[in-house]
């Protein structure tokens, strides 16, 4: 009941602020300015079939986008104990082709706010770091077919053990993903494409074996909340055939 009250809380406060702030959408739209500030609220933050934290999430963005590139953070932070939830703090680097084509570099990070984490420890055996790779064909107008591919390739992959135990080298996990948007609503296939070896004391990045890990329909509608401002909201079903879960997702973009 407490978390559902905080909820509420915040979705009226944003609300009220994006009443507030009308005017500017107004003036400025976001083709006139290379800087694009975004929060989501979601219920849960699940990402490529995956749930980060069980609990209500705030995922917050900036980016900066100038002659087909574009430089961002990105961030989640659940509503839950910090011994408990996963936090998120991510920097990516994007160049896009004719908004079509897209080669992307992300730099993951989960701080332990349980304790004293080190955010500028990169050192290959100790770093909380995973640095991925992303080409992306993002569909057309007449194909609105979107494919994805990502590996990672540096730092804290599920990572293969040698006979005397210490930290080997990283998986170079692979995930890809199909997605197709209709009128109304988008359909979505992930899977993952690396199949640890756990004679080696090796772990799945996103899953035990290779198959279907990602699989589900979204579809998102505005809410009119004043004469010029709208609140997107965003429904997803999404299920992760692999392990067997389901998760139905809420949240609102400002």
């Amino acid at each position: 009941m407490r978390r559902y009250k905080m909820m509420m809380v915040l979705v009226l406060a944003f609300t009220m602020l994006g009443t507030n702030l009308s005017w500017a959408q107004e003036e400025t739209t976001s083709d006139e300015s290379p800087l694009s500030l975004n929060v989501d609220l979601m219920s849960r933050y699940i990402w490529r079939g995956q749930d980060f934290g069980a609990a209500p999430s705030i995922q917050p963005g900036v980016s900066y986008s100038k002659w087909g590139f574009t430089l961002g953070a990105w961030g989640a932070y659940t509503f839950n104990n910090v011994n408990t939830g996963v936090q998120e703090a991510d920097l990516y680097l994007s160049y896009s082709i004719n908004d079509m084509f897209s080669v992307t570099v992300t730099d993951y990070f989960f701080p332990d706010e349980a304790s004293d984490y080190n955010y500028f420890d990169y050192k290959d055996k100790s770093t909380g770091h995973v640095f991925e790779g992303t080409i992306a064909f993002n569909g057309t107008e007449k194909l609105p077919l979107s494919i994805l591919l990502a590996t990672n390739f540096y730092g804290a992959d599920a990572r293969r053990m040698n006979d005397d135990e210490t930290v080997g080298s990283i998986q170079y996990s692979t995930y890809a993903e199909l997605a197709y948007a209709f009128k109304h609503f988008d359909l979505f296939m992930g899977f993952n494409l690396t199949t640890p070896d756990a004679d080696k004391g090796e772990s799945g990045y996103y899953g035990d074996s290779f198959g279907v890990v990602n699989l589900g329909i979204s579809a998102s509608r505005e809410i009119k909340i004043t004469e010029n401002f709208s609140l997107p909201l965003n429904i997803a079903l999404i299920t992760n055939p692999q392990k067997e879960k389901i998760y139905l997702v809420a949240g609102f973009n400002f």
